[in-house]
């Protein structure tokens, strides 16, 4: 018959265009397995990465630990920072040096007449203003703790053994330059522009000082 051709091809035209939309999906399913498949494996990589990335962080800290522990100072280093002096041999009149960061420190058990001439100086006559009391403890009026170097050029002045110059103000002489300083350890005459310097200390006891 004449319509029965034409219908065998469009049905066997369907079934191809089925069998092909099934090739297609197939593939489709192929190439992506399964939407949730594909996005746990990229956040299995995610972690593996972040994971190496923590461990190694950790690692490099660790790595480093050795070498910012040994800049921190030593047993010795400290024990410098500091000097522990007892006070006790020290008799009334009496100066002794002690060593604190390589400088000398000047010790000077201070008589009562020497305080008194330290306290007795008008401020308007200091090139560099300051007062006795402000350069002691206190209740320490006799303890007078000095960094025995000359504020002029870094010299160290006399004064400190028998038979030193004191200078003009009984207090310590630099022959340098001639800078002459009072019984407080402040400047009096001279190019030294300021007093010599108090160090930080404190007493630790009645008859103990730690400077530093």
């Amino acid at each position: 018959m004449g319509g029965a051709p034409g219908f065998q091809a469009s049905t066997s035209g369907t079934k191809r265009s089925a069998a092909r939309a099934e090739d297609e999906a197939s593939m489709a399913t192929t190439a992506h397995p399964a939407g949730g498949h594909a996005h746990g494996a990229g956040t299995r990589r995610d972690f593996l990465y972040l994971a190496t990335g923590a461990f190694g962080a950790i690692g490099a800290g660790a790595s480093l630990w050795p070498f910012i522990h040994s800049m921190n100072p030593s047993a010795d280093v400290l024990a410098l920072a500091s000097t522990e002096v007892d006070l006790r041999p020290i008799q009334a009149g009496q100066r002794i040096t002690v060593t604190w960061r390589g400088k000398p420190v000047f010790i000077d058990n201070r008589t009562p007449e020497q305080i008194k001439l330290a306290r007795d100086v008008p401020m308007d006559q200091l090139p560099d203003p300051a007062s006795d009391a402000s350069r002691v403890k206190p209740g320490k009026d006799n303890w007078l703790i000095l960094v025995g170097v000359c504020t002029h050029l870094g010299c160290v002045p006399l004064g400190q053994k028998q038979g030193d110059s004191r200078g003009e103000y009984g207090g310590w002489f630099c022959p340098c330059h001639g800078s002459h300083y009072d019984t407080a350890g402040r400047i009096r005459k001279g190019p030294a522009p300021q007093n010599l310097r108090v160090p930080d200390y404190a007493f630790l006891t009645d008859t103990t000082i730690r400077i530093g």
